[in-house]
């Protein structure tokens, strides 16, 4: 196996680090309900919220291991991750899927905005009764004439606040199950949807999140997404693409953790010594690397079976619960070797953790990646 990256893999990764270190500083409150909307053009400009969409409308054509080395390198340079994780979520699991199953109309129509940025985009399928059950959905599409008409309520939509574009999945036929799941991308501008209040979150600060709720939604046929009741399978798919490159930003993350602890550990004097030279602190920075480097090596093996056009579900499953695992050990491990500093606030010490926290719930649960692992040994 070749481990070596290409030369264009490596100034992307590059260009995304300094682009982080210089615009993606964090936030100067804890208001989950506002929105850097100059920032993200700046991304969109930058080619991040088109990275791996074709470049015939207006993306960077990238494959997957590509687009998480870019993001590798804007979680490594960003001190806060909610913009990186709203960036993510609006090209993998929005974008990417019109890209990959949408009309020929529809791509013309949306597929260049959202690249640059002019417009935001978000997924919609969890509902308070459909969690990691994402199938048991109540939201409802029926078909009148060449249209469908959506009714229901999602909740937990990432950029919600702010989407002109969402990716809705609903049922058109009820008695067929996750069969009878179909994928519509809605207009959110649109009369007939709106927007709960933001909810606060732990972490991801900048990344706002809210419920919609669709009455009497009419949206045209052509923005169905594939075949009807080819939802599940489209769903399916984005995950792959969210699960193998999204968790490249908490790769980055724990690159930049890494590299704090040791800085400290190095000038850090206790009993006249650095604290690095203590044997229970050198352990631990160990640990931190050696986590590091076994939840990249598992992220990008997944990729590159992804650009092979395998399905690569047990391989992405288990690089999503060992990149999520060790981020949260990794938050940990920052507020431990800073010791009282770590535990206050005001030094920003605690928001890789804060950050890494919701990697253990969104994508699938570590209790579902470990579902997922279990079947792929044909338990």
């Amino acid at each position: 196996m070749d481990f070596s990256w290409t030369d264009e893999q490596s100034t992307l990764h590059e260009q995304a680090l300094e682009f982080a270190r210089a615009r993606l500083r964090g936030r100067d409150d804890d208001d989950d309900r506002s929105f850097a909307r100059a920032t993200w053009r700046a991304l969109g400009d930058f080619g991040a919220l088109g990275a791996c969409l074709p470049r015939a409308h207006g993306g960077l054509g990238l494959d997957a291991l590509t687009t998480a080395r870019v993001v590798e390198g804007l979680g490594h340079g960003a001190r806060e991750l909610g913009l990186v994780f709203s960036a993510c979520a609006h090209l993998l699991a929005c974008a990417v899927p019109v890209a990959e199953h949408g009309s020929a109309q529809l791509q013309r129509e949306v597929l260049p905005a959202l690249a640059s940025g002019e417009q935001i985009g978000a997924n919609a399928i969890t509902e308070a009764g459909a969690g990691s059950d994402v199938f048991s959905l109540r939201t409802t599409a029926r078909r009148d004439g060449d249209d469908y008409v959506l009714d229901g309520a999602k909740s937990y939509v990432t950029n919600g606040p702010v989407a002109d574009q969402l990716l809705v999945y609903a049922s058109t036929n009820p008695a067929h199950g996750y069969l009878g799941i179909s994928a519509f991308l809605v207009d959110a501008r649109q009369a007939g949807v709106t927007r709960g209040e933001p909810f606060h979150k732990t972490g991801l600060g900048s990344s706002p999140i809210c419920p919609v709720y669709l009455r009497d939604v009419r949206v045209p046929g052509y923005r169905r997404l594939g075949a009807e009741g080819g939802g599940a399978a489209i769903f399916q798919r984005s995950m792959a693409w969210e699960r193998a490159c999204l968790f490249a930003a908490f790769v980055g993350a724990m690159a930049r953790d890494l590299e704090l602890c040791l800085e400290h550990a190095r000038g850090r004097q206790q009993f006249r010594k650095p604290i690095g030279r203590h044997q229970a602190v050198a352990h631990r920075l160990a640990d931190m690397k050696l986590r590091l480097e076994g939840a990249r090596l598992l992220l990008y093996r997944a990729c590159w079976r992804l650009d092979r056009g395998e399905l690569a579900a047990l391989d992405i499953s288990l690089a999503k619960l060992a990149v999520s695992e060790a981020a949260v050990q990794s938050g940990l491990d920052v507020i431990r070797l800073h010791g009282g500093l770590g535990y206050m606030s005001e030094t920003g010490l605690d928001n890789g953790l804060r950050d890494a926290l919701g990697s253990l719930i969104f994508s699938g649960t570590s209790e579902i990646q470990r579902d997922l692992i279990a079947r792929g040994l044909g338990l």
